[in-house]
């Protein structure tokens, strides 16, 4: 099975990645998620335990409620805003909305996520204060695949982010 190429979608990410190439790209089927790995009992000092479910959960519901709300007005200011500072130097709001060209061309409604529990792939920290949800909304016709990365600063903010429809 070859690895799945992004449809036109959304990415854009901090760390140093170019608009429509990034954490999408190559995003295999999600045919077999594997489950959140469990926190470790004992964390290296400045190093974040993986949050629970719930918060994951709310993160993940949050984000693809401001793509919707963003997407459905046009307006790509308070999703770019709920980023970090570099995720917000990378992505000025008229950025932000080609690259949801796609999600918004194929009329791809992503408030259906909103209703729907997503099924995780990738549940880690991939820095110590980096943590990546990467999964699918089991919807229909098509699901919508998602790769959101967050960066702990007073709370999780928005670092880097891909979604496309399957």
């Amino acid at each position: 099975m070859s690895p799945r190429r992004a449809p036109p979608g959304l990415h854009a990410s901090a760390a140093a990645v170019v608009l429509g190439l990034g954490l999408a790209a190559g995003l295999p089927a999600l045919a077999q998620p594997r489950a959140p790995a469990p926190a470790p009992a004992a964390v290296a000092p400045g190093v974040r335990p993986l949050p629970g479910r719930l918060t994951q959960l709310r993160l993940v519901w949050s984000t693809m409620a401001a793509v919707d709300h963003a997407n459905r007005t046009g307006n790509y200011s308070v999703l770019r805003d709920l980023g970090t500072a570099g995720f917000q130097a990378q992505n000025n709001p008229t950025a932000l909305a080609g690259a949801f060209a796609g999600l918004r061309t194929h009329q791809v409604d992503v408030s259906e996520t909103l209703v729907v529990q997503p099924t995780f792939e990738i549940a880690k920290m991939v820095e110590p204060d980096v943590l990546r949800l990467r999964g699918s909304f089991p919807l229909r016709p098509s699901a919508i695949l998602f790769d959101l990365m967050f960066q702990w600063r007073d709370g999780w903010k928005l670092h880097g982010i891909a979604v496309v429809r399957a």
